[in-house]
């Protein structure tokens, strides 16, 4: 797959994505409903919710996650080789100059965000400037503006705020189930105590699905961002040195949650690498050392 099939590609996934999510949150909505003796009432409930969801997840959520890992933006002035760096890459990838942040965190990490090239940002740690040479510097960046030029941005912006909703929905279930009557349906005790085990069945599943689905996409997001960055610098040694550099520094990122963890271009938590084929489920990374390998054999 070439770098203008694999943007086809996700563009279509977002939508596909979005639209299973929606069919996803209308499905656990009538059966959540159904299993409280509420009939079909909260379902259009569930789908405004999920609509609402999609649409603040495509145009906002860049700014959500900015705002919450404390990110502040920056001028030419402010650090110029940072700013020519990023400048000179989109130049040559023929990417509109994205806005540049920099959170003041010791740990060294990136991110990209944003819901398409023309709506993109970087952002970078002071740890990350602190640490990575030049050509180091220009490795990760350039991953981070392949993530903008894939529109892994959109895509995963999307699924991060979708597979929160289903966690809520789920989260919400089981507090109305053990802290109200369920009483509403007498007239149809049977079928709501059949509707009872299957909606605890979803509430303890459908959170965990979700977010391995969204864990697979950002795992696969990151071999590819490392492919098309190498490309775009010609360089592949400068992004597999910084991450060497980044699995030797075992500082965890304070301004980092579950929710935004998948965004930066390593995992920002402390001691987090998975031992077994299980916990690797839940990674959001792929290990950096495959990663390292793949990029060395270029």
């Amino acid at each position: 797959m070439n770098i203008y099939s694999n943007i086809s590609a996700n563009k279509k996934k977002t939508w596909l994505i979005m639209l299973l999510f929606v069919a996803l949150i209308t499905t656990l909505g009538f059966v959540f409903s159904k299993a409280l003796g509420y009939g079909w009432g909260l379902v259009p409930v569930a789908l405004i919710f999920a609509l609402l969801s999609t649409v603040g997840s495509f145009y906002y959520s860049d700014k959500i996650v900015l705002a919450t890992s404390g990110a502040e933006p920056i001028e030419k002035k402010d650090n110029p080789e940072l700013y020519r760096i990023v400048e000179n890459l989109c130049i040559g990838d023929g990417l509109p100059m994205p806005k540049i942040y920099i959170i003041n965190d010791p740990s060294p990490n990136a991110f990209a965000t944003g819901r398409d090239p023309n709506h993109a940002t970087v952002c970078v740690t002071s740890g990350l400037l602190n640490i990575m040479t030049k050509a180091e510097l220009e490795g990760v960046i350039a991953h981070e503006l392949s993530h903008v030029k894939n529109f892994d941005i959109r895509l995963m912006a999307v699924v991060a705020v979708l597979v929160g909703f289903v966690a809520i929905m789920a989260d919400l279930f089981m507090r109305n189930l053990w802290f109200s009557g369920r009483d509403r349906d007498n007239n149809n005790s049977q079928a709501q105590a059949v509707f009872l085990i299957i909606g605890i069945i979803l509430a303890i599943l459908s959170p965990i699905a979700a977010t391995l689905i969204q864990l697979a996409i950002s795992r696969k997001r990151e071999f590819l961002a490392d492919a098309s960055g190498a490309y775009l610098t010609r360089y592949p040694e400068g992004l597999a040195s910084a991450l060497e550099k980044l699995a030797k520094d075992t500082t965890p990122l304070r301004s980092a949650s579950n929710a935004t963890a998948h965004l930066f271009i390593e995992n920002p938590f402390q001691g987090k690498s998975a031992k077994t084929w299980f916990a690797s489920l839940f990674d959001t990374h792929p290990p950096i050392e495959e990663r390292i390998k793949v990029l060395r054999s270029m």
